[in-house]
């Protein structure tokens, strides 16, 4: 069978598109702007050709809050540097409070963790938290342009603290307090942080971790800071000299106040992984985040007041700040802090039906660890709740998509792919089209995303790099202490001027789908067959010996490429002449015979980065012959410890460095 004669995993029945978010949105785009539209196609065709009036028209539906209103819609559209809504003033934390107004009873936050049981945290008691930590921080002397930064994890309060913080007009910016000193240091001494509001420890996998000598040890090496919130999570009567309690900067009550900041106001500092060098202190503004989240999550996840919304995340992936916009849309997000794999990958599960559930996201990694170990999500999702099921940190294979469906019947399978970079997918779900496997389902509304050839020629149907031709308004604003721009540009601009390139191998189906094939710095070119990662490790992995997998092509200049393939084994697994045989013949059958490894090694783990993402780009580096020290940062890492089989690897061969 062709590509092109796919069957559709899922198709959505005419319920489902008749009570779409987007379905709604396509109907005010006829009564208030006599537009009509045949399919989604030609709704993102509308979008990206006529950018100005597509954002307007979400300015007007979504009825963003502002106290004053903009001169234009897009006043520049250089890239970098196109200037969107001037002369607007408004607050993303404005945008929150305006549902369930009558109803402050209802859950804005379900939460449960290792430590903690369910918890619920109601619209009415979350705007009062926001009201009273704002006013507090603001009799610390925070305001507008001040950077608050947390050391938090995934947890209610941290939302009650962003919230806080944005209403201010000051800059949030968070580490996962799984993350060492090193890496936290290496992010929040870069913005020059005002206040820090801190954790005491945590528990994962059953296992405490007290994290108050960290915390000193930030605050000493932080000269910028004048005041530390402790907020006790692990010990109840944990207690820093010095810091404030999170539990008074609650005390009282305080009318809710939202300072006005312009559309490009800085909101949030985020961070590249860091995997190497320092890490890329990224700018967004509020109105780029505000108006970019709603029509992710209003209209292409079908998110609204009648969802209950979980994306497992850390406070360190961008996938929080997503979760985050969940709210924005009046849905109930879903928290859960702790190892999804504790006691048993049921966690999450267990935690989707108990909370009612209508999406749960992952990272693709988890649901092929549950596939793998046999997870049937049935046994415990009883309500029937469960709509929609999004997937994003790595591309998820078809036999993916194809678990889920089987597991969980009639449901949107809603992979998404986009970065730290926009805060935002450029591809992904839309309830009204259908799901194939292994394809996320269009391009998103409003972005011009296509596939393009090293020549600079737009590719059809072709595997070409990720590109963005027009601007977004979530693009950053620029990076911190880049004066003149220059890293920004280098890091996007640099191989097709005017154009935004990702790093991403994408290719746009005929279907308007897309696929994504792994990143383009680390995709594997082998006798000019081009090929992504992601596609040998869906073969590899797919043998039951198999757990986890990384390869690195290595050209070394003047020599053939030599390409090693690194296995994680199950236990009690041998990496043996027949296991070497069956995983050769299967990149041969399936993918490509040039693409059969010169080696394949045994390895205890892929080194990760704290994001789950496998370290293909520093361990390719480090096999080259570069330092450890300048390709890996081990604070930035999951597992740190596992490079070391890299290094001896590298040393063996004589090329390390």
């Amino acid at each position: 069978m062709t590509n092109t004669e796919l069957t559709p995993l899922w198709r959505p029945d005419a319920e489902r598109i008749a009570n779409s978010r987007i379905t709604d949105y396509m109907g005010w785009l006829k009564q208030e702007k006599g537009l009509t539209f045949d399919d989604y196609q030609a709704l993102w065709r509308w979008s990206v050709d006529d950018l100005e009036g597509f954002y307007e028209s979400l300015w007007r539906y979504f009825d963003i809050r502002h106290s004053q209103p903009y001169s234009a819609v897009l006043e520049s559209e250089r890239m970098p540097g196109a200037v969107w809504f001037p002369g607007a003033r408004l607050n993303l934390a404005e945008q929150l409070f305006r549902f369930h107004a009558d109803q402050p009873q209802r859950p804005a936050i379900l939460s449960r963790s290792e430590i903690r049981g369910l918890q619920t945290l109601s619209w009415g008691q979350l705007q009062a938290d926001v009201a009273a930590m704002a006013a507090s921080l603001r009799e610390q002397g925070v305001g507008p342009g001040d950077r608050v930064v947390a050391y938090l994890p995934n947890l209610p309060e941290t939302m009650v603290a962003f919230f806080a913080v944005a209403s201010l007009g000051a800059i949030w910016s968070s580490c996962s307090p799984d993350m060492g000193t090193r890496s936290v240091l290496d992010r929040f001494r870069q913005i020059d942080p005002k206040v820090m509001i801190a954790v005491d420890g945590y528990r994962y996998g059953g296992k405490d971790f007290d994290r108050l000598s960290v915390v000193a040890g930030l605050r000493d090496q932080l000269p910028t800071l004048e005041q530390v919130v402790l907020l006790p999570y692990l010990n109840p009567q944990a207690s820093l000299p010095g810091a404030l309690s999170w539990q008074s900067m609650l005390a009282g009550e305080a009318p809710m106040r939202f300072e006005q900041v312009p559309f490009d106001h800085p909101l949030w500092v985020v961070y590249s992984s860091g995997t190497t060098g320092m890490p890329k202190p990224i700018v967004h503004g509020h109105g780029g985040a505000l108006i970019e989240g709603l029509q992710d999550h209003a209209l292409q996840l079908d998110l609204g007041p009648r969802d209950r919304y979980m994306w497992f995340t850390t406070t360190g992936w961008i996938m929080w700040n997503s979760q985050m916009s969940g709210l924005l849309t009046g849905a109930t997000i879903c928290l859960y802090d702790g190892n999804p794999g504790y006691p048993d990958l049921g966690t999450l599960w267990r935690f989707a039906e108990e909370t009612e559930m209508t999406f749960f996201g992952a990272g693709a990694a988890y649901f092929l660890n549950c596939k793998k170990a046999g997870v049937e999500p049935r046994q415990w999702l009883k309500s029937e709740r469960l709509r929609s099921v999004g997937s994003t940190g790595s591309p998820l294979p078809e036999e993916g998509y194809r678990w889920i469906m089987d597991q969980l019947g009639d449901v949107m399978v809603g992979a998404i792919s986009g970065g730290t970079d926009v805060a935002s997918a450029y591809v992904g779900a839309c309830p009204i089209v259908p799901v194939y496997p292994g394809e996320m389902q269009c391009r998103y509304l409003g972005t011009a995303v296509y596939a393009m050839g090293d020549d600079g020629a737009i590719l059809d149907d072709q595997v070409g790099e990720l590109v963005v031709t027009r601007p977004m308004p979530s693009m950053p604003l620029y990076f911190w202490n880049d004066d003149n721009g220059e890293r920004y540009r280098d890091s996007y601009f640099d191989v097709f001027p005017g154009v935004w390139r990702h790093g991403d191998w994408i290719r746009i189906t005929p279907r308007g789908g897309a696929i994504i094939y792994g990143r383009s710095d680390t995709t594997i070119n082998r006798h000019g067959i081009r090929m992504g990662t992601s596609e040998i490790y869906r073969v590899v992995e797919e043998i039951d010996d198999v757990l986890d997998s990384l390869v690195v092509d290595l050209e070394y200049l003047g020599r053939d490429s030599f390409m090693p393939l690194f296995v994680v084994l199950r236990e009690g697994a041998a990496l043996d002449d027949d296991l070497k045989g069956r995983i050769n013949a299967a990149i041969r059958e399936q993918l490509s015979a040039r693409h059969v490894p010169n080696e394949i090694i045994a390895v205890g783990a892929v080194p990760r980065t704290l994001t789950g993402k496998k370290m293909e780009l520093p361990i390719k580096k480090l096999l080259l012959g570069q330092s450890l020290d300048k390709v890996a940062n081990p604070d930035a890492m999951a597992n740190p410890e596992s490079i070391d089989e890299y290094t001896a690897y590298a040393l063996a061969r004589g090329t390390a460095g």
